[in-house]
């Protein structure tokens, strides 16, 4: 980009062809005819992640000279080149400021002929400008804090959708002047620009995700199939829904993948020997799933169901609906929280459930504590370790045996930088901005000490999530789905003339699918499982409406 700023229009036009006529093939040509005009350009670009190589400026403009002009543009583009036009009465002025503003060069008006006064010129500075160049980008930018909770929020939603995005510290040099560029001063975080320069401050999920280029809203009001639940299983069956031939919608709260998505390593999955994260998996479903059809909408919360005649239907929380013939809840599990004085203070700010990826990088060196003695936590403990100078796990109970697969008990015993410390749990957290000191008690012996940490990652259980699910749609005590069998016969209410499908719900035409499920097996393949066969009894289902 070159941009060039003269109050006279034919100068302005002048410059602005002569320069098309040498470089237009290469580079975009920016023409301002006043310096607030150009600043408003400079600004947009900014924020849409091109860079400028060159700026040409009058000296003489009303409002701003042009060499206020290219000291308030250094704020901007500190690395693009800046020329001077002047006048011969103004050559003085002009090398006076070659100090003041650390300006590259000077051009006397006029020019002619160009391909000796002008083009010598901005070549040098073009080559100049290459040297060191700043490159475009477009990513979608986060500025936040280290220690904010919403800009690590922000952070993990677009890292677990797969949205290429660069963080900025708040207070890095090309923070601020992205800031200047959009017009906020930094104060409420994170503060979101995207490829097409919009700026969010402090956006929701939905924000977000509607901003970057998610889908969120539903291309039609009916459909053969709802997917609720972006997991395993819900991908799963999306998949098997759509490629089927059935109007197939998934709908997700906030990132596909589920916990399984968070995981670093999976390595017990059939088909990939060497492992696969929960990412790359979770990704390859996902566009497998949109290839066959299937509509994926993200950061929509369902919050009802029921029955109307032969159609289910869903309410979304912001008040809209959307209907089926048919629905798979496939919700998953979170992660139970953390019961301990200081931990609900300080989520997000050192504390975090589950893996959260995006913080490895930051925990080089660190001491870091992983709560939890299953799978997932054991992953965990895996990657950090790459990262860490140690990495503490902390299980309540006298072993790893009785909840973690054998393969990776193994290969934590063979990471020197891990340490098991069995019987021991949380009972407080400590710290100001972020989490600066925890409290650990061995349950055995009874002791009681205080460690130093920044990193504590959260691995305890799974609270399946269907709290919104209606009162007569049965789950256990613990409040998981029951199906088939586990209703023990034909619920009350159930009105057909058939006992409910081996994932059927107690509601006909609601089945369950994967973690959410009772007595379900945990694991990712299982899950898989439970999304495919649920789509054959959809089939069965329907044939029978």
């Amino acid at each position: 980009m070159i941009l060039t700023v003269d109050d006279d229009p034919g100068v302005s036009r002048s410059i602005a062809r002569d320069l098309r006529r040498r470089y237009g093939e290469e580079n975009r040509i920016v023409r301002a005819e006043a310096p607030d005009q150009a600043m408003d350009a400079l600004k947009e670009l900014k924020l849409r992640g091109e860079p400028v190589a060159l700026l040409l400026a009058d000296y003489r403009m009303p409002g701003m000279s042009g060499i206020d002009f290219l000291e308030a543009a250094m704020d901007l583009y500190p690395l693009a080149r800046r020329v001077l036009l002047t006048a011969y009465a103004d050559t003085d002025a002009a090398i006076q400021a070659i100090n003041v503003v650390d300006l590259d060069h000077y051009l006397l008006k006029p020019w002619n002929p160009p391909e000796e006064k002008l083009y010598p010129v901005v070549d040098s500075m073009l080559d100049l400008w290459r040297s060191t160049p700043e490159l475009p980008t477009d990513e979608t930018r986060v500025i936040g804090h280290r220690w904010s909770a919403p800009s690590f929020a922000a952070r993990d939603f677009l890292a677990r959708n797969a949205v290429p995005y660069r963080w900025f510290g708040v207070d890095d040099d090309e923070s601020k002047r992205l800031l200047e560029a959009a017009g906020v001063d930094g104060s409420t975080l994170p503060v979101v620009i995207t490829p097409d320069a919009t700026v969010l401050v402090a956006p929701t999920e939905a924000e977000l995700a509607d901003k970057v280029g998610l889908s969120t809203r539903p291309a039609e009001e009916f459909y053969d199939l709802v997917v609720v639940g972006g997991g395993p299983a819900g991908l799963g069956a999306a998949v098997y829904g759509a490629s089927e031939g059935l109007r197939t919608v998934l709908v997700e709260s906030l990132a596909t993948g589920g916990q399984a998505g968070q995981s670093s390593r999976i390595e017990n999955y059939l088909g990939f020997p060497d492992g696969v994260s929960g990412a790359q998996l979770t990704d390859r479903a996902r566009r497998q799933a949109v290839r066959f059809g299937a509509e994926l909408l993200t950061a929509r919360q369902v919050v009802g169901l029921e029955t109307i005649g032969s159609a289910r239907r869903l309410q979304f929380s912001d008040g809209s609906e959307i209907s089926a013939h048919s629905v798979i809840l496939a919700t998953g599990v979170s992660y139970r929280t953390l019961e301990a004085p200081g931990v609900e203070d300080l989520c997000g700010r050192g504390i975090y459930y589950g893996s959260a990826t995006t913080e490895g990088p930051s925990c080089a060196g660190q001491e870091v504590y992983i709560i939890g003695g299953a799978n997932s936590a054991g992953q965990a403990a895996v990657y950090f370790s790459k990262h860490a100078k140690r990495v503490h796990m902390l299980v309540r109970g006298p072993s790893l045996e009785a909840t973690m697969s054998s393969y990776l008990i193994d290969q934590i015993d063979g990471i020197d930088n891990i340490e098991v410390h069995t019987c021991t749990q949380v009972v407080s957290c400590k710290g100001s901005e972020h989490l600066e000191r925890v409290t650990l008690q061995n349950s055995a012996t009874g002791e009681s000490r205080e460690v130093d940490t920044e990193w504590m990652f959260v691995f305890i259980g799974a609270a399946p999530r269907t709290d919104w699910l209606p009162g007569d749609l049965l789950r256990d005590d613990r409040g998981f789905v029951l199906t088939g069998p586990d209703l023990r016969g034909r619920p009350p209410g159930w009105g057909l003339d058939r006992d409910p499908y081996h994932l059927e719900t107690s509601m006909p035409g609601v089945f369950a699918a994967g973690d959410v499920r009772a007595e379900s097996v945990k694991r990712v393949a299982s899950a898989v499982g439970d999304g495919a066969m649920a789509v054959t009894l959809v089939h069965r289902y329907l044939e029978m409406l």
